[in-house]
């Protein structure tokens, strides 16, 4: 065997490790069905080198990686379309068309070249009713995934779709469903989150109600709008997990001192046998206290820890 064999299956090992720490390091990008068409939503500091797009009349493209490498993959999917939208007709070209476009491309550069491209492409289409909208997840090595409702991809991915799951819901309004994808980008993980500004968020949705092209970004004053609602929403919601304290009130608790009447009835029984002077502490020392454990029992917690605490593993 020569010297520096790598086996065909270790190589391929090494390249989607290495294609997944480089996607790690980005952030997150959600893509999500609401009411009126799908929202897109990505972490992104700057106002002209985008990672979501329009490919088509009512296709949208949102990736996350290296951006010399899924800015290539953009525009060659819009030339494709382009091509099939002349050739035959706009109505041929779907999502679905160009995620396998792209599935093939990638899929060739990760088994062909020595370095796999470092990208996670989102290939979205609006239909004219929300049973229509298609959303496609295209990962790196060529593997294409059908992703009803909604999509988190790039960086903690695990960790933003936990939180979309709790918080997503069919037929949410834009106001909701941006909330919502708010919500899982500036999570932490351990209980807190991160705030964003307009200017660090890149948004655009595809919306069912307009012709032709349906693809708009949410820039300025909608945005900053959209914000301060989201944020107001939770604000309200905030209160409500807020009252749980009132159930471990003193009240609940002090009822057992009611019990302490037992002993005009605990001192009608004589066999105790025991003196009368004591008789009216007997019963009461006879008896276990209020919060005690029943004899022959156990005061051991049920479960306390013993739920299963692994957190979940990172992408």
């Amino acid at each position: 065997m020569p010297f520096g064999y790598v086996s065909p299956a270790q190589a391929m090992r090494d390249k989607a490790e290495f294609a997944r720490q480089g996607i790690a390091r980005g952030r997150s990008c959600v893509t999500l069905q609401y009411e009126g068409g799908i929202l897109m939503m990505a972490p992104n500091t700057s106002s002209a080198l985008h990672k979501i797009s329009e490919i088509y009349d009512r296709i949208a493209f949102a990736a996350v990686g290296r951006y010399p490498e899924f800015e290539t993959l953009r525009k060659a999917g819009i030339t494709y379309a382009d091509v099939a939208g002349y050739q035959f007709d706009r109505r041929d070209v779907t999502a679905r068309g160009i995620a396998i476009y792209y599935a093939q491309n990638l899929g060739t550069i990760f088994t062909e070249s020595l370095k796999p491209f470092e990208v996670e492409i989102v290939v979205a289409e609006v239909g004219e009713q929300p049973e229509g909208d298609q959303i496609y997840r295209i990962t790196f090595d060529g593997s294409v995934n059908d992703e009803p409702g909604f999509v988190a991809f790039g960086g903690q991915a695990d960790q933003v779709s936990a939180v979309l799951k709790e918080r997503y819901s069919p037929g949410m309004s834009l106001s909701e469903a941006f909330g919502a994808a708010l919500a899982a980008l500036t999570a932490t993980g351990n209980g807190e989150r991160t705030e964003l500004a307009a200017t660090q968020l890149e948004v655009a949705v595809l919306d069912r109600s307009r012709e032709h092209r349906t693809f708009r970004r949410i820039r300025a004053a909608r945005l900053e709008e959209l914000i301060a609602e989201a944020r107001s929403a939770d604000a309200k919601t905030a209160p409500e997990t807020g009252p749980a304290p009132s159930t471990g009130s003193a009240p609940s608790t002090g009822s057992p001192p009611s019990t302490g009447s037992a002993p005009s009835g605990g001192g009608s029984a004589p066999s105790g046998g025991s003196a009368p002077s004591g008789g009216g502490s007997a019963p009461s020392a006879g008896s276990e206290p209020p919060t005690g454990p029943d004899r022959g029992s156990t005061d051991r917690g049920g479960g306390v820890g013993g739920g299963d605490t692994t957190p979940p593993n990172p992408l």
